[in-house]
């Protein structure tokens, strides 16, 4: 005798993928979307806004009057990042104060879509309107608008890469990668995900639009050599007093509980060197090539994260929302309660008193980079996606219980 019941995941409860997949209400969307936008345009508020893009924008001016854009000891990117910012020269500083956080949360909103289709959900799903109206309540979005960093054309392009590379394109996705590094080296770690999947055209890709780029771009501006006597050291040294509390990688927040600075910066690279290694360990695990892409990217760029500096609060936004959308997967790491964790902390309105300040604020974003390292990391180390069949069929032999096709029957032991 079989007796059909609802579909449940491998943890007994019902499974809701199917839910979130679902076409979401339009009152529903609407509102997301707007929360979204509203959060947006949140920095109109300020009295500056963009200023990290006016770093860049400052740069090219002084390439355009002659100068080296590496006078400028904030200006950090690689050379054309100058050319790439050009054309904002053009328009006044009012407009760029209403024109950067609108462009800035449009890449953020790309990245979230791009995110969603690498596990086949539509973009106007119930999942999400989950996505908008949680970036939208998520402190790192709230810096990145604010700031204009240049952040946001790496949430794109991390999403658009492992889309990319899922569809077995993978040349594309190193035309992607390598584009984004020669804007900001921000997925510099994403080249060893080529290596761990020997697609060395798509990592030969990765490098040469970079270094060519880059190459070209220094040729046509003064005093290029700069950036190695003056912008490296300066970004090496953890920048300056200014930039430093804001500052979430290890060696620049252990020392501030105490910890000596060589000591703090040998377990950042233990750690780092232990969360690479588990990057490894679940591209092996294998599974569902989506999931097994994210999942192991991730871990690359949160390896960074604790041990690069400077490491900023809006650079979870790489990440997140591409770990986010895997919430559809069967076996994801995202479906444990402790991924979510480290991230309650950077929801708008939850106060955590002594570190809502600005500069104390790297407390919390050590936590958060660290927290989903360590979930990831003992996701890929139980190897869990081994115990699943592909399209996520499970069969449990003692129980009776046999789940084909994402449905539950109840098989009686003497008709088996």
């Amino acid at each position: 005798m079989t007796v059909a019941v609802d579909p449940v995941s491998r943890t007994g409860f019902p499974d809701v993928a199917g839910w979130l997949r679902g076409r979401a209400p339009r009152p529903v969307l609407t509102a997301a979307v707007l929360l979204f936008v509203l959060s947006s345009i949140r920095a109109y508020g300020k009295d500056r806004t963009g200023i990290d893009n006016a770093v860049v924008v400052r740069a090219a001016r002084a390439l355009l009057e002659g100068g080296s854009p590496y006078a400028d000891k904030r200006f950090l990117y690689l050379p054309g990042a100058v050319f790439a910012a050009v054309p904002q020269t053009v328009f006044s500083a009012r407009v760029l104060f209403y024109a950067v956080p609108v462009v800035t949360g449009v890449l953020v909103a790309v990245g979230a879509v791009l995110a969603l289709r690498i596990f086949d959900v539509r973009a106007d799903s119930r999942l999400a309107a989950a996505t908008a109206a949680g970036i939208a309540l998520f402190l790192p979005f709230h810096s990145l608008v604010i700031l204009g960093n240049w952040t946001a054309a790496s949430v794109a392009a991390f999403p658009a890469a492992l889309l990319l590379a899922r569809r077995g394109q993978w040349s594309g996705a190193g035309m992607v990668v390598g584009a984004a590094i020669a804007l900001k080296p921000m997925l510099v770690p994403l080249l060893l995900l080529f290596v761990l999947a020997r697609r060395w055209r798509g990592l030969g890709w990765a490098v040469a639009l970079p270094v060519g780029i880059s190459l070209a771009a220094a040729s046509a501006m003064p005093r290029p050599g700069l950036f190695f006597t003056r912008t490296l050291p300066f970004l090496l040294h953890g920048q300056d007093a200014y930039a430093r509390p804001y500052d979430a990688s290890w060696p620049a927040v252990l020392p501030r509980l105490g910890v000596p600075q060589p000591v703090a910066f040998a377990l950042a690279a233990l750690v780092g060197a232990a969360v690479l290694g588990f990057a490894r360990t679940r591209w092996r695990n294998g599974g569902g090539e989506g999931l097994r892409l994210v999942e192991c990217a991730s871990l690359l760029m949160l390896a960074a994260f604790v041990v690069s500096r400077p490491s900023f609060l809006n650079y979870a936004l790489v990440v997140v929302p591409s770990l986010a959308a895997s919430v559809v997967e069967r076996g994801a790491a995202v479906r444990s309660v402790w991924f979510w964790m480290p991230l309650v902390p950077q929801l708008a309105g939850v106060p955590w008193p002594g570190l809502d300040t600005a500069q104390r604020h790297a407390f919390r974003d050590v936590v958060m980079f660290g927290g989903l390292a360590a979930v990831l990391a003992l996701t890929a180390w139980r190897g869990r996606w081994g115990r699943e069949e592909p399209d996520g069929v499970v069969t449990v032999s003692d129980g009776g219980y046999s789940l084909c096709s994402d449905r539950v029957s109840r098989v009686d032991p003497e008709m088996r």
